[in-house]
């Protein structure tokens, strides 16, 4: 996991020695907002229209915040009004690369199908050619403005609930007006100690900032577990977006942060109002196909060499339930 400075790409960590040992996700630095007449949204610029086949997605199978995007990419109905390039698991020196690669050469296309980038950073670099900070995924891009319209996860799957409904028969509203003050409270709970939670526990550098992340993680979990006894979805009848934020974390829970991250006080598998909801989220029509538990395991046992350092990934666990 590198990042630009300047323009310039560098094969550097995160920096916990300045935190306690403590990871500090980066704010992205894209915010323009997609609306239905390309009048300025919430953040960002004005100018981005939803138009069928203006915009190209880029993500990783792996990363759960683009795994984001391409669950609302389906539930919205998108498949055909945007397209996609998916970057391969392995993160090494050049970050996010494109499978084909000089660095992983036998796995199909060599460069991206709208830039012909080979790595992501290119595809930054494009947008902004002095660009400083991390390069991550997902990105939306404007065939059209030939930029980058948002790095923002939380946003992007707002602009696919909204913004192209002229184009699409799915009215199913996943952050409906009344429920917005609570959805927007509980993302930022389940945000700090779940989704960015398990990385804060993974990443850190000192036993105390892992227990600090740990503990906040579970007690989270726990919490989850008894609000989902009394109904399906997070806000009882009503499916939000706020369900998928979690789903991409609950996903990967077993697989990969219980052993990669020391996550490991319970799994999701040892909760069963969670491992219910999972399994129901997971069995919405078009999501199984978003769900790639080889690119996912692959991605985090082999990338992350402070962690992992021989890179072996693991055979299990059995989630034959989830392929």
């Amino acid at each position: 996991m590198g990042l630009l400075v300047d323009g310039k790409w560098a094969d550097t960590w995160y920096d916990t020695k300045s935190t306690g040992g403590r990871f500090e996700r980066t704010v992205t630095r894209f915010r323009n907002w997609i609306t239905p007449d390309g009048a300025p949204g919430p953040t960002g610029e004005g100018g981005f229209a939803a138009e069928p086949g203006r915009y190209h997605l880029y993500v990783s199978y792996a990363c759960p915040w683009a795994h984001r995007t391409l669950i609302f990419r389906q539930l919205k109905q998108l498949q055909d009004l945007i397209d996609v390039d998916v970057v391969d698991p392995h993160m090494g020196e050049e970050g996010w690369v494109f499978a084909g690669h000089a660095e992983r050469p036998t796995l199909g296309a060599t460069a991206d199908t709208v830039l012909g980038k080979q790595r992501l950073y290119e595809v930054y670099l494009q947008a902004d050619p002095h660009f400083s900070g991390r390069v991550t995924v997902p990105v939306l891009w404007d065939k059209k403005r030939g930029t980058i319209v948002s790095n923002e996860s939380a946003e992007i799957i707002r602009m696919f609930n909204s913004a192209f409904g002229a184009f699409t028969q799915d009215r199913h509203d996943y952050y409906p007006e009344p429920l917005r003050a609570e959805i927007d409270a509980l993302n930022a709970r389940i945000y700090d100690a779940v989704n960015n939670g398990v990385y804060k526990a993974g990443f850190a550098t000192k036993q105390e900032a892992y227990e600090e992340a740990v503990l906040a993680l579970f007690a989270m979990l726990d919490e989850l577990e008894a609000r989902l006894a009394d109904g399906p979805w997070l806000f009882g009848a009503t499916q939000t977006e706020a369900d998928w934020r979690l789903f991409t974390t609950l996903i990967r829970f077993d697989a990969v942060y219980v052993g990669h991250f020391k996550c490991n006080i319970r799994r999701i598998a040892d909760y069963p109002n969670l491992s219910r909801y999972l399994k129901a989220l997971y069995e919405t029509p078009g999501v199984a196909g978003t769900v790639n538990l080889t690119h996912i395991k692959r991605h985090y046992y082999e990338s992350h060499k402070t962690i992992n350092p021989t890179g072996i990934v693991p055979v299990g666990p059995d989630l034959s339930w989830a392929k």
